[in-house]
Order: C-alpha cells, then sequence, then structure tokens
C-alpha cells in the first residue's frame, strides 16, 4: 500500500456502515481518491478500516445507490464521476444545448479558472500548465499538423488551467468541459488563420497566470474564447451555405 496506506485510519464510533460510507466520501470530495480510481479489494478495505466485510459491503451498496460508485462484478469497485458533473454533462448534451450555449458554458467555468490559477500560484499546478503550453505551442509549430493531436494538446492546455485554479467543483467539471472543448475545436482550428491567432492567446493567458496578473488573465481567456466563438460561428454558416448550394438569380 505504501503512502496509500495513511488515507486509511481505523474508524471511531457510530453505525459502523455510515461511517464507513462517511470516510470514502470524504477522500473522494478532498480529491484523495479521483473518479476512475479503484477502491482497495473488500478484504484490503476490511484490514484498513478494522470493520467487518458485511459492514464493508453494505457501504458500498449504500455509495452506488448514491451514484458515488460503480461495483463491477469481477472487476472491484470505482469512483464514478461526481453527480455534479453527470448533471452538467447531460444539459451539456442535450439536443436542445446550441452552439452559443456551449461557448457560453467555456466562459463559466474558463474565466474564474484563470482568475484563480493566477491568484493562487500552485507552483507545482502551473508547472504542468508551462508544459502542457510547451507541448501545444510545439505541435502548433509544425508544418504538417496532426489535427487530432493539436486538439487534444489545447484542450489538456485549458483542462491544467482548470486544475491549477484549485477549486473542487471546477474539477469536478473538467471532463465536461473537455468535451465542450472537442466539440468547439472540431469547427474552428482548422479554419484559416485561427491557428496562429489560437498560439498567440495562450501565449497571452499563459504569461498573464505564471505573472500572478488575475485581471490580465481573465480578458486574455475572454478573448480567446470569444475569438473562438467568432470561428466556430464562421465555420456554421460557411457549411450552412455550402449545403444550400450556390443561389440562382
Amino acid at each position: 500500500m505504501g503512502a496509500e496506506s495513511g488515507m486509511w485510519v481505523p474508524l471511531q464510533q457510530g453505525r459502523v456502515a455510515d461511517l464507513i460510507a462517511d470516510r470514502i466520501l470524504q477522500l473522494i470530495s478532498t480529491e484523495k481518491i479521483r473518479p476512475g480510481a479503484r477502491l482497495p479489494p473488500e478484504r484490503e478495505l476490511a484490514t484498513l478500516l478494522g470493520a467487518s466485510r458485511p459492514s464493508i459491503r453494505e457501504a458500498l451498496r449504500s455509495l452506488q445507490t448514491k451514484g458515488y460508485v460503480e461495483i463491477r462484478h469481477g472487476a472491484g469497485v470505482f469512483v464514478t464521476e461526481p453527480p455534479t458533473a453527470r448533471s452538467l454533462r447531460a444539459a451539456v448534451f442535450a439536443e436542445e444545448m446550441s452552439l452559443a450555449e456551449l461557448f457560453d458554458m467555456r466562459e463559466v467555468l474558463e474565466l474564474p479558472a484563470v482568475v484563480w490559477a493566477a491568484t493562487n500560484q500552485d507552483a507545482e499546478r502551473l508547472a504542468k500548465v508551462q508544459a502542457a503550453y510547451d507541448a501545444l505551442d510545439e505541435a502548433s509549430a509544425q508544418e504538417n499538423v496532426d489535427w487530432p493531436r493539436l486538439q487534444s494538446l489545447d484542450a489538456a492546455f485549458h483542462l491544467n488551467i482548470v486544475e491549477a485554479a484549485g477549486n473542487r467543483f471546477l474539477s469536478q467539471t473538467l471532463t465536461v468541459l473537455q468535451d465542450i472543448l472537442a466539440r468547439g475545436m472540431e469547427t474552428t482550428l482548422q479554419l484559416p488563420g485561427r491557428l496562429e491567432k489560437s498560439r498567440a492567446d495562450h501565449r497571452h493567458i499563459l504569461d498573464a497566470v505564471l505573472a500572478g496578473d488575475p485581471e490580465a488573465a481573465r480578458r486574455a481567456a475572454a478573448a480567446h474564447i470569444q475569438g473562438a466563438r467568432e470561428a466556430a460561428f464562421d465555420r456554421l454558416r460557411e457549411d450552412s451555405q455550402a449545403e444550400e448550394g450556390p443561389s440562382v438569380g
């Protein structure tokens, strides 16, 4: 177990199954266990928490009913995506969610993120932002651009900034934001001039965040998202005109 064993300490008083559930929820809420992670096996959990295996099973069934974990028979127990993220994902990808609303959601999620990232100055997380930027900028400068890889690196840069914000709710929306970013980039990155503009925007965002200038970071991120919004709608208009064909008369 190593360092992981320090997360699991024996329980105190109360209904054992509830205490077990509360302990696991605490680890999830403090991001010591992330979505997709596999919990220790039942026997090991019982030893770590000083509880019986029936109490462990009861706690896990309760957590599964509430949507916090998924019990996969033969594979183990896995932490699920947070309910807030699942609800947001459902809203984002409902049929009525327009492109405009997707970009609105980017503003809601990303503008506070750059402000907090610039304010908090978490050195370890900002180092990851820098590394993500370096990889993205190198890929952007290639003569023959690998567009799928570039899209992934672009999303990684933005997602690392959200991580650097240090806000747990925002962290829970990461996978949803990744999907939002992917949908927007599919329609914009290959437009003439968009890649060059995006590279400059990313540099401005990075510089402001690393300099600890929240307002400059917010302005740079807002300009970037607005540029992507305009490019996406330009692409939609072009596609619509192509489908309609040349006008007659």
